[in-house]
């Protein structure tokens, strides 16, 4: 059975900072996330990896970066 609205999951390793900065990279992002769930199929789930430069990122390039992720996502690819 498929969920009706879309997940999102987050990966935040070590090599992001220790526990506070890599608690503080995941919130943001799940702050960005949540009003662009409503834009993916229903029971979707989308899995976020922050990268270690997600540490020092401006709260605005993430949100780009999360939007252009997704966007990318969601482009149909060329047959090979």
């Amino acid at each position: 059975m498929q969920a009706s609205t879309a997940r999102a999951g987050f990966v935040v390793s070590k090599a992001v900072g220790n526990a506070v900065v890599r608690n503080k990279v995941r919130r943001r992002l799940r702050h960005l996330v949540r009003p662009l769930l409503g834009e993916l199929p229903a029971g979707s789930t989308l899995v976020v990896r922050a990268l270690p430069a997600a540490a020092e990122a401006m709260y605005a390039t993430l949100g780009t970066d999360l939007s252009a992720a997704i966007a990318a996502a969601r482009k149909p690819r060329r047959p090979r």
